[in-house]
Formats: structure tokens, sequence, C-alpha cells
């Protein structure tokens, strides 16, 4: 009887301590929550970044339909220089963004979001359609063959390049420094986007354990564990001894 009172005492204090562990980690699981999409917020505010008009659905429409056409344009001139199939530029499907964010400060994950997939039809735009490992280093020097090209003006080969007058070095393709500065930014706020949806599951996972600490911590409190008491109406399963007659 002694042993099972303390194992009931172990259990009571264990169902405790993990309560206020729980309670615990908890609150610095929301506390580091809120700061962290306070902190993405912040951040964002500061670069007072601001959509385009053309950021909408409708507005961005002709330049995403240029861009197919750009890449149409570029994939039937490969066929025609004779470019193996499997050597050939595989374009990946181009869509106007469903989100608007014309006019819209950047403030928060979901604008930022929004705000980089209307960068990158931004830089197909100034591409082509052609992305970085598309594009050739070099501005392609004139009469260079098309198959020595990536089809929109621009080469790898140094011996196509064109060459500055001035440092005698080829001139590198702008388009494609373009898109290295583009893909930096979008990077940059889809980590924002990340970042806002890590805090929020913080946030959720940080209720869970205070909920779940104060649970442990009434249970144990409460007595739930106690061994609960027969009902009066139960008879007892005790024997009791009977007196022996005597003679």
């Amino acid at each position: 009887m002694k042993d099972l009172f303390t194992l009931r005492k172990v259990f009571e204090i264990g169902g405790i301590v993990a309560g206020v562990v729980l309670i615990a980690f908890g609150i610095a699981t929301l506390v580091i929550g809120v700061n962290g999409r306070s902190t993405v917020h912040n951040t964002l505010a500061q670069e007072q970044i601001v959509g385009s008009p053309d950021m909408t659905p409708a507005a961005i429409a002709p330049g995403v339909q240029g861009i197919l056409a750009s890449q149409q344009k570029i994939t039937a001139a490969q066929v025609k220089a004779g470019v193996p199939a499997d050597q050939r530029f595989v374009f990946s499907g181009i869509s106007a963004p469903s989100c608007s964010a014309a006019g819209t400060l950047v403030g928060n994950g979901e604008t930022a979001r929004c705000f980089a997939q209307y960068m990158r039809i931004h830089a197909l735009e100034a591409s082509g359609g052609l992305t970085y490992a598309q594009m050739g280093r070099y501005v392609a020097k004139p009469g260079t063959p098309a198959k020595f090209t990536d089809f929109n003006g621009a080469t790898s080969i140094d011996t196509y390049a064109l060459v500055d007058a001035t440092t005698k070095q080829p001139v590198a393709n702008h388009a494609r420094d373009l898109w290295v500065t583009e893909t930096a930014l979008t990077t940059a706020l889809n980590t924002s986007y990340m970042a806002e949806r890590i805090s929020l599951f913080g946030l959720m996972v940080g209720l869970t354990l205070l909920l779940s600490g104060f649970g442990f911590a009434i249970l144990a409190i409460g007595g739930a564990l106690r061994r609960i008491a027969r009902p009066a109406s139960e008879p007892s399963k005790r024997r009791i001894p009977t007196s022996v007659p005597t003679a």
C-alpha cells in the first residue's frame, strides 16, 4: 500500500513538472515566433518596395504572351539551325500570377512572394524568355553562326564574342547580369515569405505546447491519477471472518 502511494505521488509530481516544462517551452516558442514575424515585417517595410502598375494579372498578360512568343521563336530557330533535339532549350511553362501587387507596399510574406513572381516575369521579358543558364556570357559579334549563340544575340564562346575596343575584353551580356540581380532579389523576397510561414508555424507549436502544459498540470494537481474511491453501494470484497460456535 505504501509503495502504491509513493508511486502515485511520483506520477503527480512528474505531471506537474512536465506541465511546467511544456508551459515554459510554449511561452518561449510563442515569443520567438512573434519576434520572427515582427522582424520580417519591419525589414520589408524598411525597403519601401512598391509594386509597379503592371503587377496585376491583366496588366502583365501581354508580357507573358511576349515571353511565350520569344521562346517559340527560339525553339524554331534551333530546329532550323540543326541543333540536336537533346541540346535544345527546354522552357518551363509560365503564366501570370493570380495575385496583385500594383501600388502595394511590400510589408509581409504574402506581398513579398507576389512581388517576386512578377519580378521573374520582368526578368524573362528582358532576357527574351531565356534563363541564366540558357543565356550566353558575352554579346555575340555580327556574323556569328546561329548555332554558336543563344539565339538571342549572345554567346559563351570567346572566339565569337564581341570585343570592347577600349579594354580589349569580351563584352558581357548585360541581360545575364540583370538575371543575377533579379535572382538575388527574388530569393530574398521568397525567403521572407518562408520566414513568415515558419514564424506562424512556431506560434502554432507554442500554443500547442502551452495548452498541453496546462492540461498536464491540471490533471496532476486535480488528482486525476489518484485511486478512485469505491462507491458506498458497492459491496466490499474483503473476507469477513465468521465466528466459530463454542460447545
